[in-house]
């Protein structure tokens, strides 16, 4: 078998790759929904591609994953490594979990991070009652994120909440020492998310990128009494081009409070030092930024023998970036936890896809499907959302 073309098209805000092959088997990947710039950069790779087996995953990764980088270029990197799997397990007639080793799970945790109502304010009663409203949600997770301090309005909207010149910019642009003001106001906020979390649902903070090292470690001290599933890229993370592993050490090891990140890192070697120094409790590689499911999978594995749980990003990957996590977490250690449940945006998106459940989520759980490949597909109606440019990406 091979490669015959490699397209991307930017189906309502995702751009989705298609690999097709000379024995009329195609693949999908799809990199998140704030990148509809990436179209460019992975068409970059047509030529590295074109002719090669793409049942030969790893060959065929070999000869791009040098040629990506840390959020956002790995994104088209990893869209093309779920097209390969995909069109792999098509061929075998398989499901990927089968292609990476098999099941461990018949069901897959997921949390919200995604299936949210709009934040009305920024006082501790608009967290508690956004909070609620996430609780009641039909899917009924067990695990719910918040954005706080510079992954929130907070740090534009509370008055004085840091040391430092606000940037407007998009992607957390800012960073700087919180003011006692400040730091009361975010604790006032997650105390009251808490109490509405109780001891039924589990809370995740998203903090940053921007919190200095003094102030997340206060910040976890003073969540101990909280329970918290953990803190997660208040140091760097999101379109972050390093890790700081040291700095991250030195708060994980001075605290019981669970301290996470990776969602923004590209490839097992630049985990390396966040596992093997036990800089931090829990990672969250999202598999359309790490490189593809198989090097999730890899740095999982690794980061099981270090002690360190596992919890993957995923909010804005798509549809097909959901069956994809869906696939991998089948197969993963038990160090799992449950992956960032993506979500099909705009709305339409679920009327152009088959293959998912319906519903798709019951009670924080996603059933594995058995179909071949990624195991989902576009159907006749998916032509219609095509943008001029890219009415041929079906042909």
């Amino acid at each position: 078998m091979k490669i015959t073309d490699l397209k991307c098209a930017i189906i309502g805000h995702n751009p989705v790759v298609r690999i097709t092959t000379d024995e009329g088997i195609e693949g999908y990947g799809q990199a998140e929904s704030p990148k509809r710039y990436l179209k460019p950069h992975v068409l970059f790779y047509r030529d590295h591609v074109l002719g090669r087996d793409p049942t030969d995953v790893e060959r065929v990764m070999s000869t791009i994953r040098r040629l990506g980088g840390f959020k956002p270029w790995g994104s088209a990197v990893s869209a093309i490594e779920f097209a390969l799997w995909d069109i792999a397990g098509k061929a075998a007639g398989v499901p990927v979990y089968k292609l990476l080793g098999g099941k461990v799970r018949d069901k897959v945790r997921v949390y919200n991070g995604a299936v949210r109502p709009p934040l009305e304010g920024i006082t501790p009663q608009h967290y508690a009652d956004n909070m609620r409203q996430m609780k009641e949600s039909p899917e009924n997770f067990s695990i719910i994120k918040q954005g706080v301090a510079f992954h929130s309005p907070m740090s534009t909207e509370v008055p004085d909440f840091y040391y430092g010149d606000h940037v407007d910019a998009r992607f957390h642009p800012n960073r700087g020492l919180l003011t006692e003001k400040g730091f009361k106001h975010l604790m006032a906020c997650i105390e009251a998310t808490k109490d509405v979390c109780g001891d039924e649902v589990g809370l995740a903070l998203d903090a940053g990128p921007g919190m200095m090292a003094p102030d997340l470690l206060r910040l976890a001290k003073e969540c101990e009494p909280l329970n918290l599933m953990w803190i997660e890229d208040a140091l760097t993370g999101d379109y972050v081009p390093y890790v700081l592993p040291d700095v991250y050490r030195d708060v994980t090891m001075a605290t019981s409070t669970p301290i996470h990140t990776g969602e923004q890192i590209y490839l097992r070697q630049n985990f390396k030092d966040l596992i093997e120094q036990k800089a931090v409790n829990v990672i969250g590689p999202d598999p359309a930024d790490i490189g593809g499911i198989a090097e999730l999978k890899w740095v999982a594995e690794y980061a099981d023998l270090h002690g360190i749980l596992m919890a993957p990003h995923g909010t804005a990957d798509g549809l097909i970036g959901l069956a994809a996590l869906v696939q991998v977490c089948a197969t993963l250690p038990p160090n799992y936890i449950a992956f960032e449940y993506p979500t099909g945006n705009p709305e339409w998106w679920y009327d152009i896809i088959d293959g998912l459940p319906d519903p798709i989520v019951t009670d924080s759980y996603i059933d594995v499907w058995d179909t071949p490949g990624l195991g989902v597909s576009f159907n006749d109606k998916a032509r219609a959302y095509l943008r001029e440019e890219d009415a041929d990406f079906f042909d």
